[in-house]
């Protein structure tokens, strides 16, 4: 693949005049972010644009009040786009519903991302592996197109790259993720308050969720793989849901001998949705293995049959990559 020039990126969304956005279903803090500082900077620059994603805001991600603007439909119709844009997309069919929308798009498609498994599906394409997060690429793309990063947009920038880094703590985290973290806080990002809403705070049944979860963590691999698995009757029981296991999967690697953790969220019977984190080993491999994928030390992936046989299958692949 072939990343679109900086220069070119600008051009596209300075001529752009209406613009849809959208992110990966299940969105998370990057994906948010990022997105929502790209609309909010459009409609700054007197654009029309619109940010829309298959789910809900989760709950513990609706801190800032532009989480408003974010829609389950697009309020006019794709015809009337002249820009369609993903962000934190590693492939289209994460889009979810707007995936066929993406690919029968009639005008210009960009794509901002920081998967290494993104193969470039936008006719412009601006895709960084290195960086730590999407919310890590946007400014310098805001700053291309002379767009102004206001204090509200900085806030939702930061809050992707304090969740994608897990609060700068993750090995992929380079000067640049502070550099920009640093301009971020001199535009007024409360990083703060941020870092505490995101990584500190929590309800009481989330507090019981992970108890449930932690009782059954479990080791494979002479200790190098842990696993924790999460089912739909712990969130019935604690009356929670998915979006409140969001770092789950990060406190097995807090444990000296474990090299990769797995967090097996119950989808429905016989479906698990695998989050998987390294300290060095290619876990985008093993998604990759079960048609998913993400980054080198953090991916995902489905995997459907019993509990007992998809962990089997999980030890398999992450053994080939230790």
């Amino acid at each position: 693949m072939t990343n679109s020039g900086l220069e070119e990126i600008a051009k596209v969304l300075n001529r752009c005049k209406r613009a849809a956005i959208t992110c990966h279903v299940r969105p998370d803090g990057d994906a948010l972010g990022s997105g929502l500082a790209l609309c909010l900077a459009l409609r700054n620059a007197g654009k029309e644009a619109y940010m829309i994603c298959e789910d809900e805001v989760p709950e513990r991600l609706a801190i800032f009040p532009a989480m408003s603007l974010v829609s389950r439909s697009l309020p006019v119709s794709f015809a009337e786009l002249d820009l369609f844009i993903s962000v934190d997309v590693a492939d289209v069919s994460r889009m979810g519903v707007f995936a066929s929308d993406y690919v029968s798009f009639k005008g210009t498609t960009l794509n901002i991302d920081h998967h290494i498994s993104n193969q470039g599906f936008g006719r412009y394409n601006y895709v960084l592996p290195d960086s730590t997060a999407t919310c890590e690429i946007i400014p310098e793309v805001l700053n291309a197109a002379n767009f102004e990063i206001t204090e509200e947009i900085a806030n939702l920038l930061a809050m992707g790259l304090l969740t994608d880094s897990g609060n700068f703590s993750h090995n992929d985290v380079s000067a640049k993720t502070f550099a920009v973290a640093s301009m971020l806080r001199a535009k007024g990002a409360d990083t703060c308050r941020i870092g505490y809403l995101m990584f500190t705070r929590q309800t009481r049944g989330r507090a019981i969720l992970f108890g449930k979860a932690l009782s059954r963590l479990r080791f494979a691999l002479d200790g190098k793989l842990a696993f924790i698995n999460i089912t739909q009757k712990d969130f019935e029981d604690t009356g929670t849901d998915k979006s409140h296991t969001e770092g789950f999967v990060d406190y097995a690697l807090s444990i000296d001998e474990v090299e990769v953790s797995v967090s097996l969220l119950e989808v429905r019977k016989n479906q698990y949705k695998a989050s998987l984190r390294s300290k060095k080993a290619n876990v985008n491999a093993v998604a990759s293995t079960f048609g998913g994928g993400g980054h080198v030390l953090a991916s995902g992936c489905m995997l459907f049959g019993e509990l007992e046989e998809v962990i089997d299958r999980l030890t398999y692949a992450v053994y080939q990559q230790l």
